[in-house]
């Protein structure tokens, strides 16, 4: 295992996480999943739905979701890769709940992400505002529609 690296991820469906497990795999990594304390359910998944939990949270770019597994040992880590679907053009707020939980000073975090269509839109800006003002995020790749295993073992490789 090489604790320089972390691979951390949420997801409420299995895209995000099966990107994930390949990294960490790929450069040797711990996996870590951010858990929400409340699991997301299909309906609270439904963005067309303006009662939605996602719909709710994620119109308030400042609601933190609560995490159960927030905070993790980083000491010997040096670049984080953190992963997430894509939800109205950013990381889910859940992602922000995470980051604030922990100290990223001096780390560098590559994004990666998954989504039916959307970029990274606003992402680091709004993850830039949750971490200490010397860490880096870089923003990685967006994973959409049917993973290209060799696709991400050459980006985890290339981000190492």
């Amino acid at each position: 295992m090489d604790n320089r690296y972390l691979t951390v991820y949420f997801s409420a469906g299995s895209n995000t996480e099966r990107v994930a497990q390949i990294i960490a795999k790929t450069i040797d990594s711990k996996l870590h999943r951010i858990c929400p304390r409340e699991e997301y359910t299909r309906e609270d998944l439904n963005w067309r739905n303006k009662e939605s939990r996602t719909t709710i949270e994620m119109s308030d770019k400042s609601f933190r979701p609560e995490v159960t597994n927030e905070v993790v040992d980083l000491e010997a880590v040096e670049t984080v890769f953190l992963g997430f679907p894509i939800w109205w053009y950013v990381a889910p707020t859940i992602v922000n709940s995470f980051l604030e939980a922990n100290s990223f000073g001096g780390k560098r975090i590559v994004l990666f992400a998954t989504s039916g269509g959307s970029g990274f839109g606003k992402t680091v800006q709004f993850l830039k505002n949750s971490v200490d003002p010397d860490t880096e995020i870089i923003e990685g790749k967006v994973f959409s529609g049917k993973i290209d295993e060799a696709e991400v073992e050459e980006f985890a490789r290339n981000n190492m």
